[in-house]
């Protein structure tokens, strides 16, 4: 499984290598562009050495909040994030055994169950798990019967609608499109609604 997201190729190896930083850039998603979101992990890994989920919850929470604040930041807000980085990486090490892939696949999970677990985790909500979900099954080969209807529209064949259906550069600009569109639609709703 190759991910490109980031435009980066480090980062996006990191991502296709590694379950737990997949995870920690879906968490970073809100507020960012994906790609700045996904290349989160990257900065990470090269400020601390590391994403392994046991020395990122065992690091200093200070000291974690100011590696967010190093130029270029790991997120535009970095207290917030840090701190819910910190807390995904505590619940996947003291709850799945410091494994990610654990979520999507011990006990052989169905989708329902595989979204279900991604919204226990910290920061994951509905449309995170959804999207996640989707991504999963999209780009990185979750077999989990009934995953596409368990991640809603986001599941769909040919969708672009999320970070899911991002191949390479003109799929990113479609999913962009997409997002945009609901943007403005849900702003338009908003002002019809006042």
């Amino acid at each position: 499984m190759e991910l490109h997201i980031t435009g980066d190729p480090a980062a996006d190896k990191l991502l296709s290598d590694d379950a737990f930083a997949l995870l920690t850039g879906m968490l970073l998603d809100q507020q960012v562009t994906m790609e700045s979101a996904f290349a989160g992990p990257e900065k990470i890994r090269t400020r601390i050495g590391s994403m392994d989920p046991a020395a990122i919850a065992g690091y200093d929470p200070q000291k974690f909040v100011e590696m967010f604040k190093e130029s270029p930041a790991v997120h535009r807000f970095p207290g917030s994030m840090a701190g819910r980085v910190q807390s995904l990486a505590e619940t996947v090490q003291n709850e799945w055994g410091g494994d990610a892939t654990a979520i999507w696949t011990q006990g052989d999970p169905d989708g329902p169950e595989v979204l279900r677990r991604l919204k226990a985790l910290p920061g994951f909500g509905e449309q995170k798990a959804k999207i996640f979900l989707a991504l999963l099954g999209k780009r990185c080969g979750l077999r989990a019967e009934g995953w596409r209807e368990a991640a809603g529209h986001y599941g769909q064949e040919n969708a672009f609608l999320s970070v899911a259906d991002i191949v390479d550069p003109e799929s990113l600009s479609k999913v962009r499109a997409s997002k945009q569109a609901a943007k403005a639609a849900a702003k338009a709703a908003k002002t019809a609604g006042h």
